[in-house]
């Protein structure tokens, strides 16, 4: 969970008082629009004087339903509560808003906006960064869909994200450190800044990762993509140069250009599954990496976009559940095992996992690192459940 990182005395004062205001006064401070169904409305801006924002469910006997696009733009809040009720934070939202330590996001909303909680990208001379946004750590709840391209951009103390478990889409930049600019032109000195978030764990829900989503986090040194995600997007973790190792899980059948170029730390690539497609770019200056790959899986050789490859000895057998042959086969229920060569292992069937009781079906050796179990029988049983195990 995330914890209040800024509370100033003045802002208990504004709080207190926010608190015992009347329910016409806090009303009366945001301005809206009503929306086409006539019952909801979308909050259009801000004219309260407290810097610790708690949004109502309803204004008018209307219920808040959308914050609407640079409705809080450039102010100086430092919290917000956003209600339950709102299931859409519009594009540009929060943006700018230099002093917003906090925010607490409703658990219904549904989609979080382009550059909703962005910092501002400010020109000095030459060079052009981000500022502001000093949040320091977000949750998405579980309602949440979609997060949008520049989300989080810029938000140069974002240390903690926790997904929740229905996002589908992170948006192009939603998390990504600051770009800096010389010219208008990325010199070779180029250092990307912001983003000290150190881990990530992507949810099984999220099936698209889109361009320079993590690009830049520099302290980023672990990250566990879900079993949801296709495609990784160009430049997805670029410059993520204290990241060692990764493991792509067996759902991924694309990686595209510049995904891990320039994580000069990067030693072990772990494949779960057969060779995804690249484009000959996807490691760029990660010389010193290794792509480690598991026995039955195929599209392999001796190299994957440049960098050497090597067989990843698991120390326990596991199911390879991308192989084509995997599930109902010709009437027969089959998998392919995947561990180290001519070892033995034991295929054992329960029929339920709330008592089991497994029983022994068929020994194999797994000449060059795995074996193809079918089991003809599968249909004469209500459920059935498989193990793998070693003598």
């Amino acid at each position: 969970m995330c914890s209040l990182a800024h509370l100033s005395r003045k802002s208990h004062f504004l709080l207190g008082w926010l608190l015992l205001a009347t329910p016409a006064a806090v009303q009366a401070q945001f301005d809206y629009t009503t929306n086409a169904d006539g019952v909801s409305v979308t909050i259009t801006g801000y004219t309260g004087f407290s810097n610790n924002v708690a949004i109502p469910g309803t204004l008018d006997g209307l219920l808040v339903a959308s914050i609407g696009t640079n409705a809080f733009e450039g102010m100086s809040i430092t919290n917000v509560t956003i209600p339950d009720s709102v299931t859409n934070i519009g594009d540009f939202a929060f943006y700018d808003c230099g002093n917003l330590y906090s925010v607490t996001i409703g658990h219904s909303v549904i989609t979080i906006g382009e550059y909703a909680f962005s910092g501002e990208n400010a020109d000095f001379g030459y060079y052009e960064y981000s500022i502001g946004c000093p949040l320091t750590c977000v949750t998405i709840p579980d309602s949440v869909v979609i997060i949008g391209a520049d989300a989080f951009y810029g938000c140069n103390f974002l240390t903690n994200v926790i997904f929740g478990h229905s996002v589908a889409s992170i948006g192009i930049n939603a998390f990504s450190g600051e770009w800096v600019t010389y010219d208008g032109i990325y010199p070779p000195e180029f250092v990307p800044k912001g983003c000290p978030l150190t881990s990530v764990t992507i949810p099984n829900s999220v099936t698209n990762l889109e361009s320079d989503a993590f690009f830049g986090c520099t302290s980023l040194t672990n990250i566990a993509i879900g079993s949801g995600v296709t495609v990784l997007g160009y430049d997805a973790f670029q410059y993520c140069s204290s990241l060692a190792s990764v493991t792509i899980p067996a759902t991924v059948t694309n990686m595209v250009y510049s995904t891990f170029a320039d994580c000069f730390n990067l030693k072990a690539i772990y494949f779960q599954g057969n060779a995804p497609g690249s484009d000959s770019s996807v490691f760029q200056a990660d010389a010193s990496a290794t792509a480690y790959y598991l026995p039955g899986t195929t599209g392999w050789s001796s190299t994957f976009d440049g960098v050497p490859t090597a067989l990843w000895k698991l120390p326990y057998p596991t199911f390879l559940s991308a192989a084509v042959n995997f599930g109902l086969q010709s009437n027969q229920f089959g998998f392919s095992v995947s561990w180290a060569t001519n070892t033995s292992v034991i295929v054992e069937a329960s029929t339920s996992l709330a008592d089991p009781v497994w029983l022994p079906l068929q020994t194999n050796t797994l000449t060059n690192g795995t074996f193809y179990f079918s089991d003809p029988q599968w249909t004469n049983y209500p459920g059935r459940f498989y193990r793998v195990s070693s003598p």
